[in-house]
């Protein structure tokens, strides 16, 4: 693979914290990128916002709202994580699909693709810039947009099971799935909007847990024991 889109879960950058970041296993994470950077590989990221806000859990403030408030989240996400990428030795930039002051830098196909040819980790932040919509979306989005070859979503589960694992000890993982019965199935892979882009754009996703040793450089490599979604 030349050049992957990873997509990182804010829940579990916090690590055992829960919430904020926990910085070993930020640093963890980059110096697992890091060996792909070196290996020549082109590496964008996305971060979730949830150990920070989930605007859907709020019932009290208008969802516009609370979704913008989502979006600020990913970004305080990505530069922290930036500049732990930064400190281990890699270049970083961070885009954004609305204008952030000197923070970041506004999102374009050309712009995403210069710095890739640099070989910068380049950090998508802030969603689509549009509420109702996730980051699972904006991920998907992203990826399509930029020509990735497959999606990495690292999360705290190991990877896509018929049934909750933690509400059901009889829920059963797959090794491989096609985006059609994640949808027909609504096994909850990434959200809905986020599966059917998936599935009309034919951009894969494999699903594993980031807090597997070298997760990242082993699904990257072969050593994969996550589920892929195939298209």
């Amino acid at each position: 693979m030349k050049r992957i889109l990873l997509k990182l879960s804010g829940e579990a950058l916090a690590g055992e914290k829960k919430t904020g970041f926990d910085e070993e296993t930020v640093r963890g994470v980059a110096m697992q990128v890091k060996q792909l950077v070196d290996a020549g590989m082109e590496v964008g990221i996305v971060i979730g916002g949830g150990n920070f806000w989930r605007g859907r859990t709020s019932e009290n403030i208008d969802r516009t709202k609370a979704d913008q408030i989502g979006m600020l989240a990913t970004i305080m996400n990505c530069i922290y994580v930036s500049e732990i990428f930064r400190s281990v030795g890699m270049n970083t930039n961070i885009l954004t699909p609305f204008e952030c002051g000197s923070f970041t830098k506004l999102f374009s196909k050309d712009r995403a693709n210069k710095y890739f040819a640099k070989g910068d980790v380049v950090f998508f932040a802030g969603g689509t810039g549009h509420p109702y919509f996730s980051t699972d979306t904006g991920v998907v989005l992203r990826a399509i947009e930029v020509d990735a070859e497959v999606i990495l979503l690292a999360k705290a589960i190991d990877g896509v099971y018929n049934a909750d694992p933690a509400k059901d000890p009889s829920a059963v993982k797959y090794d491989e799935v096609s985006i059609q019965e994640v949808i027909d199935k609504n096994l909850q892979v990434v959200d809905m909007t986020a599966s059917i882009l998936a599935r009309d754009n034919k951009m894969p996703m494999w699903v594993f847990g980031l807090n597997e040793e070298n997760s990242i450089v082993n699904t990257v490599n072969g050593k994969f024991t996550g589920t892929k979604v195939t298209v």
